[in-house]
């Protein structure tokens, strides 16, 4: 029962689930913003009214979803001081930089800008409500940067200095946090999996009304954006995966060494990559794999004889520079993270590289199961984030902040096991109503389809219906 009510435990549990659950809606922001951004373009450029009914239809699942991303996120961040608050007055003059910006530069910028995309239309001159749209868009792509950053300060710690008095990290340099290598490289990562989330809500929205027949002069350029969005951001999120991984390699080996659950340093052949691994319930013994050779070499030196250190050796390594300790992260739960992020990313790639094939030259399939997958793919990619988040943190551990904090140290002293308890099943009980509303709006919105809109007044260039609020 102590167990059962261990404060750091329930804790890491509770920020687990509520950042999850929060990390759902902020792929679908960035990426829906910019679809609207996108089709609204297109209508103001040629004047159709199918890229305008496209952007109305998508511009209503996005102020959903950001509405429901604004609320989870306010409530995620009180935890830094409910059970985290000595994580908090170490880092806070370091993490609370980058989030400062992300509220006054970003999200202000977003909330603002967002108000007059609503209540724009018919309002401001078109050129004009467009910038609007389009100013969103970079908002929430701004918003994530900074968080990146601050995120990236606890992967690798940079731009600060120790107050041995205060025992707390102080900020120095700013400009080294925000360029942070690990930031650099995971932000258009980041961004451009978004972007496959997105489309991954295009393409399955579009499915679902292609296969009853219906709003095909909307949905069939609908399908064919978000198909060709999520084979570019999937090229995209692929090659700056790698790029991330060597940021990951040269900043935090371990992680790494986790992820191939290797236990020796190995170099060249030797450095394979597993496919598929049978090992004992502890990890450390390999029955079965299926490998192929030098492939962890390359991608973490990108050299076929490149070496990549063990978790022994490191271990070694840490005890001598940080004390006694297990410094290894949990093994199952980075290599198979790991390995769903890739394989789900990937799986959802084919889809619509399938897709691509099976819709050229503007031909729709007859074949009822072709678009039942395409309906039910939506989650792959999103699927595939949320595991790469897992991966990413639980990763770093026994570490909040990398060589500097041990998550054991960051929990507040004086939070009780039962007290964190309560708080973790009123969250999760609210998360999951909320979860229920946000998936019924989204699902009605779908299914309401996009708006019967009239062509514009020749003389004034008014759109009836277009200054309905959302």
């Amino acid at each position: 029962m102590n167990e059962l009510l261990d404060p750091l435990l329930l804790a890491r549990w509770q920020f687990g689930l509520t950042t999850v659950y929060h990390f759902l809606f902020v792929p679908l922001t960035i990426g829906l913003a910019t679809t609207a951004a996108v089709f609204q373009t297109a209508w103001v450029r040629t004047g159709k009214i199918e890229y305008l009914r496209i952007t109305r239809f998508f511009g209503t699942i996005f102020l959903i979803n950001f509405a429901m991303g604004v609320v989870t996120g306010i409530v995620q961040e009180f935890q830094f001081g409910m059970n985290w608050s000595e994580y908090s007055r170490f880092v806070g003059d370091v993490f609370g930089a980058p989030l400062a910006l992300e509220g006054l530069l970003a999200f202000f910028l977003e909330a603002t800008f967002i108000g007059l995309w609503i209540f724009g239309w018919n309002r401001l001159p078109q050129k004009l409500h467009l910038a609007t749209i389009w100013v969103v868009a970079i908002g929430t792509i701004l918003s994530a940067y900074f968080i990146i950053a601050a995120n990236a300060f606890m992967q690798n710690p940079v731009g600060y200095q120790m107050n041995a008095e205060r025992g707390r990290a102080e900020l120095v340099d700013i400009w080294a946090l925000l360029t942070n290598p690990v930031a650099v490289a995971a932000f258009p990562h980041t961004i451009a999996a978004s972007f496959m989330v997105s489309a991954g809500l295009v393409i399955s929205a579009a499915a679902w009304h292609l296969a009853r027949n219906q709003h095909l002069d909307t949905m069939r350029p609908a399908l064919k954006f978000g198909l060709w969005t999520m084979v570019g951001a999937g090229a995209l999120t692929t090659f700056f995966g790698d790029q991330l991984s060597l940021a990951m390699v040269a900043t935090q080996p371990m992680k790494m060494a986790a992820a191939e659950a290797t236990y020796d340093t190995v170099c060249g052949a030797d450095a394979s990559f597993s496919l598929f691994t049978l090992g004992t319930p502890d990890g450390s013994t390999e029955l079965f794999s299926i490998r192929v050779p030098y492939l962890l070499a390359l991608l973490s030196t990108h050299t076929l004889d490149g070496c990549v250190e063990g978790i022994n050796d490191l271990q070694a390594l840490y005890t001598d520079l940080y004390g006694p300790g297990d410094y290894a992260p949990i093994i199952w739960v980075t290599y198979w993270s790991f390995r769903w992020m890739i394989g789900l990313g990937m799986l959802h790639i084919l889809v619509a590289v399938a897709g691509l094939w099976l819709t050229r030259k503007g031909r729709m399939p007859r074949q009822r199961w072709v678009w039942t997958v395409a309906i039910w793919s939506f989650p792959l990619s999103l699927l595939a984030m949320i595991v790469g988040w897992v991966f990413t943190e639980m990763g770093r551990q026994p570490w909040i902040v990398f060589s500097l904090l041990p998550t054991e140290s960051a929990v507040s002293p004086n939070v009780t096991g039962l007290e964190v308890l309560i708080s973790l099943v009123a969250f999760t009980l609210i998360y999951g109503a909320l979860a229920v509303v946000e998936v019924k709006l989204i699902l009605k919105a779908i299914r309401t389809g996009p708006p019967e809109i009239a062509a514009p007044d020749p003389e004034t260039g008014e759109v009836e219906h277009a200054a309905t609020v959302y």
